[in-house]
């Protein structure tokens, strides 16, 4: 039987809460990327760092309107995908109604 090949889900999304990456929406983030075994990483102005670490997410540095890429590898990736996706385009659940 063939080896599965591994596959990445890739996509440039832009942070849209007023604070941006702040503690709060990097500490959501971290709680969600946690439930999965995929690799979960961001990145921004050649910097990528790992979606499971707060300091890291913290030390991208990125502001309201800062365009980062969300990368996913792993045995859950689709889930996962999808799932930081719309956390990040729900601007981390601090966007006003």
């Amino acid at each position: 039987m063939p080896e599965k090949l591994e596959t990445m889900q890739q996509i440039v999304l832009t942070i849209v809460n007023p604070l941006g990456l702040h503690a709060r929406a990097a500490s959501k983030f971290v709680d969600c990327a946690k439930h999965f075994e995929s690799t979960i990483t961001l990145a921004t102005d050649g910097n990528e760092v790992d979606g499971k670490s707060i300091m890291k997410l913290l030390l991208l540095g990125a502001p309201v309107g800062t365009q980062v890429t969300l990368r996913v590898v792993g045995a859950d990736e689709e889930c996962a995908f999808r799932t930081a996706c719309e956390l990040i385009n729900a601007g981390f659940g601090e966007l006003e109604d």
